[in-house]
């Protein structure tokens, strides 16, 4: 599926089961929460804090699959193209990075 394919995707759906978009606004707050919870499994799956019950369910592709539906429904109401946008910032970040992390010492292993 393409990002143009995803895009028309969800407004169909919002148009067919969720009756309207919700407020951008309140979209934004819901990104945050959803970006959250991957954050809330990231932390417990690689970091440090351990599981509560409550998370023990938790599906990380499903949460940041969450996150691309909010960030796809706050894209379609600000009339943004996703496809557009990400491969102008590819070439942002190609034309301002391409020898950056290469020379990082950081980096080199």
């Amino acid at each position: 599926m393409t990002l143009d394919e995803a895009q028309q995707q969800v407004d169909n759906w919002i148009k067919t089961y969720g009756v309207r978009y919700f407020s951008e606004l309140t979209n934004m707050t819901i990104l945050t929460e959803e970006v959250g919870e991957v954050a809330r499994i990231m932390a417990r799956t690689y970091g440090d804090q351990s599981f509560k019950k409550s998370d023990m369910d938790k599906d990380l592709g499903d949460e940041m699959a969450d996150v691309l539906w909010v960030l796809i429904c706050l894209a379609n109401q600000t009339g943004i193209n996703l496809t557009e946008a990400f491969e102008k910032n590819l070439a942002k970040k190609t034309d301002r990075d391409k020898d950056r992390h290469k020379e990082n010492e950081k980096l080199k292993s």
